[in-house]
């Protein structure tokens, strides 16, 4: 018998006798189910993963496992027939820029030359990804009976469970038929705008925003068009303003963390955004790029916009890819509604699907010890780089502002003095031997003040991030003739 029948043969007798124990009650022994059906201790581990990703029982180290408790309440069922309404809707037809601009892309994964500190980076640096974790999940993966052929469409069907418990949260509001795997974040942001937009067509955006997201927008012939955010998240008081004068059908943001400023959309704004797209029949593209990235010190994380939706208005986008290793592109877009089958649609057109060793090993990571370990190091981790970046400007550079300081993510944004050129500044950075990003690629219009984003994960420690400080603070004062 092939192992993995054997897996999916005791994973349903296990499920079959869970009725048995009580939510919390632990199983028999791995050592005992070994001896009882006669199987080997792999079987069991195996069988017991599918039990856990499927959300049935709870496995903890040196502990063994345990049956969970049950959801405490079915996913709400809730109208998306106003889709084909804002799916059909198309604006007048115009010239499409064919030229792609990806300088805001580039900045973040352009490789800085050899003894230049890397305050422009968009991934954690090497020694913070989990690289022997992800190494030992690969192998794992790669030796499963089946794991080098084709892979379901829609991804492989426990991965789509895990992010579907993800994204839904303790209630469980999202189902895994919501959620299809996708090639990393960008390439669910791409799917989701193709989906949702005609070509010409404008799309709100967050002003600042991601410059990866407007880079996408453009490419698709879109026209960003922004709608300013402060601390607290996008200007909900200027939103239905904006839809109203664009007739967008779209509006895209970040929750959490947003990238650059940081910012966490205050809890009456989330209310807010979600409803003034319901009025306007339109679509909310949530980018939760950064959620696992919460630091050490972050208070309780606010739920996703898309676990209250039941009505289909968000497309939630999310990845693995930020809190582990650039190349683990693995991540997920979540629908309700017809808009599901239009984003499978492009998805299967684009690329076909995901690889299945990718698929398997990133469900191998996810489930192992080694995860939360991760995550515990990274929130940690985070939290001194932020702290020790913070100082750095403060003692190096008094005259930039830093307004918000973020409690998730990798960004400070950090206002410069009015009037100062920060392309200059950054170019001058770069020849001083730091790279940062200027912040003007974030402003889909003209900028509101000059800024700089810079990164706190992907330097090498708290002292290069000190250095990297002092190297700035030098090109500050070569471009402004001020001393910071």
């Amino acid at each position: 018998m092939h192992e993995r029948n054997s897996v999916a043969e005791l994973a349903e007798t296990l499920k079959r006798e869970l009725d048995r124990y009580s939510p919390g009650e632990k199983l028999p022994s791995s050592r005992a189910l070994v001896e009882r059906f006669r199987v080997s201790p792999v079987t069991v581990s195996r069988a017991l993963a599918a039990l856990a990703a499927e959300g049935l029982v709870i496995t903890r180290p040196g502990a063994g496992a345990f049956r969970a408790a049950p959801h405490s309440a079915p996913p709400r069922l809730g109208d998306t027939s106003w889709q084909q309404v804002a799916l059909s809707a198309e604006s007048a037809a115009e010239a499409i820029p064919r030229a792609v601009d990806a300088t805001g892309v580039l900045t973040t994964l352009a490789e800085p030359p050899p003894g230049v500190i890397e305050l422009s980076g968009g991934y954690l640096h090497p020694t913070l990804q989990p690289e022997r974790a992800l190494a030992a999940a690969l192998g794992r993966a790669g030796r499963r009976p089946g794991a080098w052929g084709r892979p379901p469409i829609d991804g492989v069907t426990e991965l789509r469970a895990w992010f579907a418990r993800e994204i839904g949260g303790p209630a469980g509001t999202v189902a895994a038929s919501d959620v299809l795997i996708t090639a990393g974040g960008q390439s669910a942001l791409t799917a989701a705008l193709r989906a949702l937009a005609p070509p010409g067509a404008p799309v709100l955006v967050e002003s600042p925003t991601y410059p990866g997201m407007l880079a996408v927008a453009r490419a698709s012939g879109l026209r960003p068009v922004p709608v300013p955010a402060d601390a607290h998240g996008v200007r909900t008081d200027l939103l239905a303003d904006a839809f109203r004068a664009s007739g967008a059908r779209v509006f895209v943001c970040q929750p959490l963390f947003q990238n650059p400023s940081g910012a966490v959309l205050a809890d009456e704004r989330r209310r807010e955004v979600t409803r003034v797209a319901r009025e306007a029949g339109a679509f909310v593209i949530e980018d939760d790029f950064a959620r696992r990235l919460a630091h050490e010190d972050a208070p309780p994380l606010p739920p996703t916009l898309a676990s209250d939706d039941p009505d289909g208005i968000v497309v939630h986008v999310c990845s693995l890819t930020k809190a582990t290793s650039p190349s683990l592109r693995v991540g997920a877009l979540a629908a309700r509604g017809p808009v599901l089958e239009r984003l499978r649609a492009i998805q299967v057109v684009d690329s076909f699907f995901v690889p299945r060793p990718l698929q398997e090993a990133a469900l191998e990571l996810v489930g192992s010890p080694a995860w939360t370990r991760h995550r515990r190091t990274v929130a940690a981790e985070l939290r001194i780089r932020r702290e020790a970046l913070l100082a750095a400007l403060r003692r190096e550079l008094p005259s930039f502002a830093v307004d918000f300081v973020p409690p998730g993510g990798f960004h400070m944004w950090a206002r410069l003095p009015d009037g100062t050129d920060e392309d200059a500044v950054a170019v001058a950075a770069l020849r001083a031997g730091v790279a940062v990003a200027s912040g003007r690629p974030s402003y889909p219009a003209e900028a509101a003040a000059p800024h700089l984003r810079l990164s706190f994960a992907a330097a090498a420690g708290v002292a290069e991030l000190a250095e990297g400080v002092g190297r700035l603070r030098t090109a500050f004062h070569g471009v402004t003739g001020a001393p910071g």
